[in-house]
């Protein structure tokens, strides 16, 4: 049987948070991150950009960055959108969320950006 590692992650050490499944993993190029567009539009989820200030990370509420882009299958404009919300909060974590209109709820969620830890 395998080892089961903890990861060391502490509210206290704002270096060691983990954020989802994906923190684990080495940090997602661009390359990356185009997949996972493609992979929500082609899953017919409504592709959303949120953004925090690393301080709050932790909070509930993170800020949306325009409105969902209901219906948007287009992998370039979703791209377009997280690079310039990534652009105006240079600082703050950026996460891509897909919206699954079946089941109302989302069918995807992860940081593609990090923003500089506190």
């Amino acid at each position: 049987m395998s080892e089961v590692l903890d990861y060391n992650s502490r509210l206290s050490d704002p270096a060691s948070r983990k954020f989802e499944t994906f923190s684990y993993l080495p940090a997602m190029d661009a390359a990356n991150i185009r997949k996972q567009v493609a992979y929500l539009v082609s899953k017919g989820w409504n592709p959303a950009i949120e953004h925090v200030e690393p301080q709050y990370l932790m909070d509930s509420y993170w800020y949306m960055w325009k409105l969902p882009m209901f219906g948007e299958t287009d992998v370039e404009k979703v791209l377009a959108e997280a690079e310039a919300c990534h652009k105006a909060n240079p600082d703050n974590h950026v996460r891509l969320i897909g919206y699954n209109n079946l089941n109302q709820s989302q069918g995807a969620s992860m940081v593609i950006f990090r923003g500089k830890t506190v």
